[in-house]
């Protein structure tokens, strides 16, 4: 069997079943039956004529795990081999879109900008998820940039975090004695999977947490210009308010261009929101720092 005589649903689950394998280590029956609505015959026979006609030495059975792993000899045929594509994946499966949304559609008259992402291991991916799953003690090195070494840390990962730019792992570090954000793209090597741990998500207290952001027009704007930015976020009498998880906010203002240092006083136009309740937020426990 070729690709060009597979119909648009056996790609599909093609796709889905070399993401979950080269990321996440295991694949199942129960993936491609839960994502497709598709009985465990049917998933079988898929697994059988992807191994045959696509990638005979790319995948072998696990006892142990009691499903599928990927080999040495791996090679994705259905998806480009990044981690975007299983961490997006994530993300649409959390805002339950489509499973449609698994293809990439580009039509004649839209554009989807497409810029070179961070490098990620898919070990490192497979090692985080794992025990983020179990609430497992990971020993894995890490590039920190505040002190450009690169150190070996006990942490326990419990959320894959996205900011729409990068990824992110909250954990919590031993070494440091609190929960922090690590850049996925800085752990180096294999991690190696430890004991269980008592400090999972439940435990961490800033991410349980919401807090309500009021965002404002740059005040150093002109009337029309105010109005014209308010309109551009449907806001009410003059405010844009939303919640988020506490460890959260620094990433949702980056990503909207929020000013909340006083930058939107040199150039309004490059900084047409502004944060009015900072003050109200570092007195909730809100920190506005980068990863480490």
């Amino acid at each position: 069997m070729s690709k060009e005589t597979l119909t648009w649903d056996q790609t599909l689950r093609f796709r889905l079943l070399e993401i979950v394998l080269q990321w996440e280590g295991r694949l199942t029956t129960n993936h491609l039956r839960n994502a497709f609505n598709i009985g465990r015959q049917q998933a079988s026979k898929d697994i059988s004529r992807y191994i045959n006609d696509f990638n005979p030495d790319g995948l072998e059975y696990d006892l142990k795990l009691k499903g599928y792993k990927p080999t040495a000899n791996f090679k994705p045929q259905f998806s480009q081999g990044t981690v975007n594509e299983y961490l997006h994946l994530l993300h649409q499966d959390k805002a339950q879109t489509s499973t449609l949304s698994l293809m990439d559609l580009r039509y004649g008259h839209t554009e989807v900008l497409d810029v070179p992402s961070r490098h990620v291991d898919p070990a490192i991916v497979r090692g985080l998820v794992q025990a983020a799953r179990n609430q497992l003690r990971v020993d894995v090195d890490y590039a920190s940039l505040s002190s450009e070494e690169t150190s070996g840390r006990n942490i326990v990962p419990h959320t894959l975090i996205y900011d729409g730019i990068r990824w992110h792992v909250r954990a919590y570090c031993e070494k440091k004695g609190d929960y922090l954000d690590f850049v996925m793209s800085r752990f180096r090597g294999v991690p190696d999977l430890l004991d269980a741990s008592e400090h999972g998500r439940e435990q961490d207290s800033k991410w349980n947490t919401q807090v309500e952001l009021v965002i404002i027009p740059n005040p150093c704007l002109s009337p029309g210009q105010q109005a014209i930015i308010a309109l551009d976020y449907a806001m009410q009498q003059g405010q844009l308010r939303f919640s988020q998880r506490i460890p959260l906010v620094h990433y949702a203002l980056d990503r909207m261009q929020v000013s909340y240092d006083g930058q939107h006083e040199i150039r309004p136009q490059l900084n047409p929101l502004v944060l009015a309740n900072r003050q109200q937020l570092i007195e909730q426990g809100c920190e506005f720092k980068l990863a480490l």
